[in-house]
């Protein structure tokens, strides 16, 4: 498994409610929500990391 970056992040009160709720919604943790939200703006911007790109198509293969 990958290693993560841990880091602090500052939010505010409010977008962190609707943040955890939309997770428990689809069934993710919050920090699982944060990644999955950053990882489709960085595709939607056409800055994906080619390495994620090449995993995520092996994980589609099996």
């Amino acid at each position: 498994m990958a290693t993560k970056k841990a880091f602090v992040l500052r939010i505010d009160p409010a977008i962190s409610e609707a943040l955890e709720k939309w997770a428990e919604d689809e069934f993710r943790s919050t920090n699982g929500q944060l990644e999955y939200i950053i990882s489709n703006a960085l595709k939607k911007a056409c800055r994906y990391p080619k390495k994620w790109k090449d995993l995520d198509e092996n994980q589609k293969e099996t």
